[in-house]
C-alpha cells in the first residue's frame, strides 16, 4: 500500500506544483519557467519516492515498466488507479485557488481557442494546432521522456544516483518544447486532473492518452534494441 500511496501523492503534488506553474505564476515565468517548474517537481520527487514506488507518477511510465517486465500487472492497475486520483485532487486545489482568488491576480494556464476557454493549464490543442499535430508530438516527446527513464533506470547501463536528475532534466525538456503546442502532456494522469474541472478540454483528451501510450511502447521497443547485449558481452 505505500507505494500506492507514494505514487498518488506523487502525482498530486506534481499536478499542483507543476501545473501550478502555470496557473499561478505562468504570466511571469512564461514557457520557460514553466517547463523548468516542471522539471524541477519531478527531480524532487525522484529523489523523495522513488526507492518506495519507483516514482511513476505518470501512467505512460507504469505502462513502459509493464512492458518491460519491471511491475506485475496487478501493480499497474493499481498504480494508475492512484495517480488518477493524485491528479485529480491536486487539480481541485489549482481549480480551488482560481475560485477564491481576487479579480486583479492575474492566474496564467487558460487557453481560449475560438470562444472555447479551458482553464488550470489544462492539455488542449493551442489555436492553429491540429489533433493530428499534437498526437505526433505527444508520440515523439513521450518516446524521448520515458526512453530516457528506461535507460537512466537499467539496473546495468543507469545513472545511478543522478538517474532522478536526468528525468527531471527530460521532462522539463519536453515541457518546454510541447507546451506552446498542447500545454505538453507526456502523461494522461497530468491531464485528466485539470479535465475533470475544465470539462472543455475532453474533446483532445484521447489524444494524451493515445499519444503518450504510443510513444511509452515505441520507447521500450527501441529501448530492447539498443540494451540487448551481444554474446560476446555476456
Amino acid at each position: 500500500m505505500k507505494k500506492y500511496l507514494a505514487e498518488f501523492f506523487g502525482t498530486m503534488f506534481l499536478v499542483l506544483l507543476a501545473c501550478g506553474s502555470a496557473v499561478l505564476a505562468g504570466p511571469e515565468i512564461g514557457v520557460l519557467g514553466i517547463g523548468l517548474c516542471f522539471g524541477l517537481v519531478l527531480v524532487c520527487l525522484c529523489y523523495c519516492i522513488g526507492n518506495i514506488s519507483g516514482c511513476h507518477v505518470n501512467p505512460a511510465v507504469s505502462f513502459a515498466m509493464l512492458l518491460s517486465n519491471r511491475m506485475s500487472f496487478k501493480d499497474f492497475v493499481w498504480y494508475v488507479v492512484f495517480q488518477l486520483a493524485g491528479a485529480a485532487v491536486g487539480a481541485g486545489f489549482l481549480y480551488w485557488f482560481t475560485e477564491i482568488g481576487e479579480v486583479p491576480f492575474k492566474f496564467g494556464g487558460i487557453t481560449d481557442n475560438g470562444g472555447v476557454v479551458n482553464t488550470i493549464a489544462t492539455n488542449v490543442c493551442q489555436p492553429g494546432v491540429s489533433q493530428g499535430m499534437a498526437l505526433m508530438c505527444e508520440i515523439l516527446f513521450t518516446m524521448l521522456f520515458v526512453l530516457v527513464i528506461l535507460g537512466a533506470t537499467d539496473a546495468r547501463k543507469g545513472f545511478g544516483k543522478f538517474a532522478g536528475l536526468a528525468i527531471g532534466l527530460a521532462l522539463g525538456l519536453v515541457n518546454i518544447v510541447g507546451i506552446p503546442v498542447d500545454n505538453c502532456s507526456v502523461n494522461p494522469a497530468r491531464s485528466f486532473g485539470p479535465a475533470i474541472y475544465s470539462p472543455n478540454a475532453w474533446p483532445d483528451f484521447w489524444v494524451m492518452v493515445v499519444g503518450p501510450l504510443v510513444g511509452a511502447l515505441f520507447a521500450v521497443i527501441i529501448w530492447n534494441m539498443l540494451s540487448k547485449r551481444n554474446p560476446e558481452e555476456i
